[in-house]
């Protein structure tokens, strides 16, 4: 008998086998930070370290972040200049026979879209020449200040938990896994630099409802600490001086934020906040017997559901607590909401919604390509369970399915948008569809015209005039409209960020007589609304007892009244048919132009879809007289501003989304000068290096040059670019305070208007400070 042969023994490292199996297969990272302030500069280092899969030869790793983070864009190409990111290979220690790696090179990239939704940004590291061990680890530094660069500069806005996500793809197949363990940091707000008032701009008399907040440089309510600070009410009787602190608030994530009721009679009201090293705040109430009662709504915020900041409950909370607001619009991205956490927000959305102080629906957003009919928010009316994912007769109403758990399959749902016209139709009075301007810009070849009933002009986005004017040429009657979009946890007309969503998220204010969701519901489907971007502004278009939203007969003798209250004063005021101007205002002009006080103005967008901002730099160089004092209005953030470059020119550095911005210089005299304009227009940096953006390839600079003395006589001179209302202008403007209570009279009769057909008139006014409103359109016919 034969005996047994013994089992032959490989050879391998000596305890090797035993360390790998003890390591995450595919590595872990760690941070160096796990709380960062707002906006501030630093330098972040995190570690992967390599699992038990090892690298191999061309394989790759992505340091990825959420694509709505405003956090400065990356490069690689300076590493004395701002926001450098690099990556340095260290081994780790061998056991007995195990070889080194032999590894050569890491290669770094920054991509906007180097992964997928909802971690799309990525820092991109490809593995060159030869493969890492485990253990080995690879060092990111985020703003790499080891060369004599500044750091980087933090997303702009609040998040609770902001995760860096590394995905692996260690075969260098292509195929990418997420590692276990996001790092995750906290980004607080910073110290407290200006005071903000809410207030109702028109009321009847009685108690008014006054919020009080702190903000930080970026716009973020700040928490911890307290500040004593003074309100002081100055109306028809005299003036009054309250003390009062802003104390966290236990019940509200600590926010500094102060609520209190008001007295107030019949007339004009100024209310001023003061707290001693910040900006002061104020506000105009307008306090009349019968005034119309116009509540203020933002019916376009997400969370963390889906593509948004922080979670549901914390969003709820900012538009009540801090932003004010009498009514919110949960949105859920529809493709990328699971049923559990839709469930969970419609219940949290009940438990909020309460009558006469806050009223919540929730609501979905339709992703359709603008091909298939384009974005457009679903917004339900009725209590009860809402009719998502799926109609009454069982039918998907998603746009499509596609989430992180899906796994990479996308499933269509109703698509296009007649699929989702046809979920909605049996029960118009139940549901609002609102097109509007995101990402995938809504399509007007389609229209739905018991379901649409508002539209949206004005978000975080930006600002979309032509939407409205074109949707209105068309011959649909939609109304005034505009939300937040919100993305960063800032509803209800809050901060802009730096990044895509640049511009101040609207408010669309609801004209009604109860504050619960039926009678809102009715109001907002009556067209009975305006929309600001982001004010508590007011304005109103009348025919006789006919409101705007309303289909009315008149008169050719009949006269149109209308109505605006701001804070800023009024500067335009024009009133449209359609995509037509009819009439306007100039009240610079009524009240007199300056000899010596000029504005260069511009604004517009690139184009009407995504990545729509203009990037301007440039600079006004004014000789011939002396630069006596520069004054900015509308530029959003920190990143945006203008300074005096030399003895001759005022630079600036600003990004538009379809809103303007501008520069007021009063200058020693106007006569005799010689005004030059030059700047260039750049894009947002979806691919390449962040300090070479490329050049808008329509309209790459804007020039201007007039003569003081010509500008005198023609009081303007504009020049028009490719573009979406792309322009730049140098005009006179006064030096008399403009009206921040616009009304009057518009007779029909001068309008010249045909008779015969509807004509769907609205109103849109800017005050100085260029914020906006517009107001739904009286559909009229002679």
């Amino acid at each position: 008998m034969s005996e047994a042969t013994p089992p032959v023994r490989h050879i391998a490292p000596v305890g090797l086998y035993e360390r790998n199996k003890d390591r995450p297969f595919l590595g872990s990272t760690s941070c160096s930070h796990r709380r960062l302030v707002a906006g501030e500069w630093t330098e972040l280092q995190l570690v992967y370290e390599v699992g038990a899969s090892g690298l191999a030869d061309g394989a790759g790793i992505k340091l990825a972040m959420k694509f709505y983070s405003d956090w400065a864009l990356f490069q690689t190409s300076d590493p004395q200049a701002a926001n450098y990111v690099s990556a340095e290979y260290e081994a780790g220690p061998l056991v007995p026979g195990q070889s080194p790696a032999t590894i050569q090179a890491l290669k770094v990239r920054f991509d906007q879209k180097g992964h997928e939704r909802p971690y799309q940004k990525a820092i991109v590291i490809d593995v060159i020449d030869g493969y890492l061990n485990p253990g080995d680890r690879i060092v990111i530094r985020l703003g790499d200040r080891r060369r004599g660069g500044p750091g980087t500069r933090v997303q702009s806005f609040v998040e609770q938990g902001f995760r860096f996500r590394v995905f692996i793809d260690p075969l260098g197949s292509q195929k990418y896994a997420e590692v276990p363990g996001d790092c995750v940091i906290d980004i607080v707000p910073g110290a407290p630099a200006a005071l903000r008032l809410v207030a109702p701009r028109l009321t009847a008399p009685g108690p008014a409802s006054l919020l009080l907040r702190a903000e930080d440089v970026w716009g973020n309510c700040c928490t911890g600490g307290a500040i004593d600070a003074a309100l002081t009410l100055t109306g028809p009787q005299g003036e009054t001086t309250q003390a009062l602190t802003l104390a966290p608030n236990p019940d509200a994530y600590g926010w500094l934020v102060h609520r209190r009721e008001a007295a107030l009679s019949e007339g004009d009201w100024r209310i001023a906040a003061t707290a001693e090293g910040l900006v002061a705040a104020e506000a105009f109430v307008t306090v009349e017997n019968d005034a119309p009662r116009a509540y203020y709504a933002d019916l376009h915020v997400h969370s963390n559901d889906t593509v948004g900041t922080n979670d549901t409950a914390y969003n709820l909370s900012y538009g009540r607590d801090v932003a004010g607001l009498d009514v919110l619009g949960y949105t859920a991205n529809d493709f990328n909401v699971t049923e559990k956490a839709w469930t969970e927000a419609v219940g949290l959305i009940d438990r909020f919604n309460e009558v006469g102080r806050f009223v919540c629906y929730p609501g979905t957003e339709w992703c359709g390509n603008s091909a298939a009919g384009g974005d457009h928010n679903v917004v339900f009316l009725r209590d009860g369970v809402p009719q998502f994912p799926t109609d009454s007769r069982g039918q998907p109403v998603r746009s499509f399915e596609w989430n992180e758990s899906t796994r990479g399959k996308l499933r269509p749902g109703a698509w296009p948008l007649d699929d989702l016209y046809a979920a909605y139709q049996d029960d118009p009075e139940g549901h609002l569809l609102i097109p509007h301007v995101g990402g995938r810009r809504c399509n007007l070849d389609w229209h739905h015209p018991e379901l649409e009933r508002l539209i949206e002009i004005g978000s975080a986005w930006g600002q979309f005039h032509w939407v409205y004017a074109e949707a209105l040429a068309r011959g649909y009657r939609l109304g005034a409209s505009a939300s937040s979009d919100e993305h960063q946890g800032r509803c209800g007309g809050g901060a802009p960020a730096t990044a895509v969503f640049g511009a101040r998220g609207g408010l669309t204010g609801v004209l009604a007589d109860r504050l619960d969701r039926a009678t809102i519901g009715r109001a907002l489907r009556a067209r009975r609304t305006f929309a600001t971007t982001g004010e508590r502004s007011f304005a109103s278009l009348r025919l006789g007892d006919r409101w705007m939203g309303e289909v009315v007969t008149a008169s050719a003798t009949d006269t149109l009244d209308y109505r605006l209250l701001g804070d800023r004063g009024w500067e335009s005021l024009r009133l449209y048919d359609g995509e037509t101007l009819l009439w306007e205002r100039d009240l610079h002009r009524e009240l007199g132009l300056s000899e010596r006080r000029i504005r260069l103005r511009l604004g517009g967008a690139r184009i009407k879809d995504r990545y729509r901002g203009a990037y301007w730099s440039g600079g006004i160089t004014v000789t011939g007289a002396a630069v006596q004092r520069v004054e900015p209005f509308g530029f959003d953030h920190p990143e945006q501003g203008c300074w005096r470059q030399d003895a001759t020119t005022v630079a600036l550095r600003t990004v538009t989304h379809g809103d303007t911005d501008g520069v007021e210089l009063t200058l020693s005299r106007l006569a005799g000068t010689r005004i030059r304009v030059h700047l260039d227009i750049g894009t947002y940096v979806k691919v390449g290096n962040p300090l070479t953006p490329p050049p808008n390839p329509h309209a790459p600079e804007a020039a201007l040059e007039i003569d003081g003395d010509a500008l005198l006589e023609a009081g303007s001179v504009t020049r028009i670019l490719a573009g979406t209302e792309l322009e730049v202008t140098v005009e006179r403007v006064t030096e008399a305070p403009l009206p921040r209570d616009l009304a009057g009279r518009i007779p029909l009769a001068c309008l010249g208007l045909e008779q015969g057909r509807e004509h769907p008139l609205f109103l849109t006014g800017r005050q100085r400070d260029q914020s906006r409103v517009w107001t739904s359109a009286l559909f009229l016919s002679l």
